[in-house]
């Protein structure tokens, strides 16, 4: 009996714990997103002093009209997009984790990056002039193309009802790469002496570019929709980590679940590439570390994924537009060699594992 208590007293403070860690980490990731936006509104070719930033927004002094231009027609919805855009990668690589039980999946794994590269290719060559809502055609129709190659993969690896792991990811890396392929006959259509090809180029690297008060409210509700609909997710997630046939007996609906997780993961994912194009490694490496740091629970992991996610792409955003000004770097260059190696840790790291 006295061993039975001291276990379950054991349990409560390491709950109590992990209670305590989440806070701290949640403040600390809160508090450092504010300041990085703070720091990467003053930066770039025209300096503005992060005091005069403070004094302005404490009404203490007043900016200067081109402060103000470049500050809130420029920098600030570049910094606001960076970070939608690796919040929402962040939290749809964190559900495809869950879903496939694989630490190493991110929010392309079922096939959105070529449906979305195909998209964005007919944007460029095709309908390089139209624009919808605020969106040009490469935007709307790269998340066009993300959505419609789910849904075709989806479509492809159910079977009588059911849609099996191993039927997904094999059918997504099979449509993915005929996508992507694809879209080199639309590339042999480029008639403007290179320059569709410099855009699809830079959009294929990932860039953040200069979207609009508009644009950015639009995909704010479509990512608050993703991350509003991830919340009951997460502990179905838990669920699952324990197996299918546990989760069915306690009564979750395991094919419910898994076409919950895709529609979800696909909104965060399409909306992140209309606004960013592909940026590689974000929703893999951050929902990774903070796994590392909080445990498997997706109900703690869920608010520090966002927020992670959002910081990292923003700084390392705020990285590529400064670091060899006055000229950019696409952020998909630098996310891909921050999370190269973290990738390859990874892998060794399972060998070890899998050796030991």
């Amino acid at each position: 009996m006295a061993r039975e208590v001291a276990v379950v007293q054991a349990s409560i403070a390491r709950e109590g714990g992990q209670e305590h860690r989440l806070r701290w980490l949640l403040g600390g990731l809160s508090a450092s997103l504010v300041l990085a936006m703070l720091v990467a509104a003053g930066m770039g070719a025209v300096q503005v002093p992060l005091r005069r930033l403070v004094e302005s927004a404490l009404g203490m002094s007043t900016l200067s009209d081109d402060q103000r231009t470049i500050l809130f027609v420029i920098r600030i919805p570049r910094i606001v997009a960076a970070a939608l855009v690796g919040s929402g990668l962040s939290v749809s690589g964190l559900l495809f984790q869950g879903l496939f039980r694989n630490p190493l999946a991110d929010p392309y794994v079922i096939g959105s990056s070529g449906g979305a590269l195909l998209g964005a290719s007919i944007g460029v060559f095709l309908l390089p002039a139209v624009s919808i809502a605020g969106f040009g055609t490469t935007a709307l129709l790269a998340f066009a193309g993300a959505i419609g190659s789910i849904v075709l993969v989806y479509w492809l690896a159910s079977v009588n009802g059911r849609t099996p792991v191993v039927s997904l990811l094999l059918a997504g890396f099979a449509v993915s790469t005929m996508l992507s392929y694809s879209s080199y006959f639309l590339e042999t259509l480029d008639q403007g002496f290179g320059q569709g090809m410099h855009v699809l180029s830079s959009w294929l690297h990932g860039t953040i570019g200069q979207p609009t008060w508009p644009q950015l409210a639009i995909v704010s509700v479509m990512l608050g929709i993703g991350l509003a609909g991830s919340v009951p997710l997460a502990r179905r997630l838990n669920t699952l980590a324990l197996g299918e046939e546990y989760a069915t007996h306690l009564g979750i609906s395991v094919q419910q679940t898994r076409i919950a997780v895709i529609l979800i993961g696909s909104i965060l994912t399409a909306a992140a590439v209309a606004l960013g194009g592909l940026i590689s490694f974000t929703g893999l490496i951050i929902p990774h570390i903070l796994r590392m740091i909080l445990g498997p629970d997706h109900v703690r992991l869920l608010p520090a994924t966002a927020l992670a996610g959002a910081l990292f792409l923003l700084l390392a955003d705020t990285a590529a537009r400064t670091i060899i000004a006055p000229a950019e770097l696409p952020v998909g260059v630098l996310t891909a060699f921050i999370g190269g190696p973290f990738f390859l840790f990874l892998l060794r790291k399972a060998r070890r594992e899998v050796l030991s």
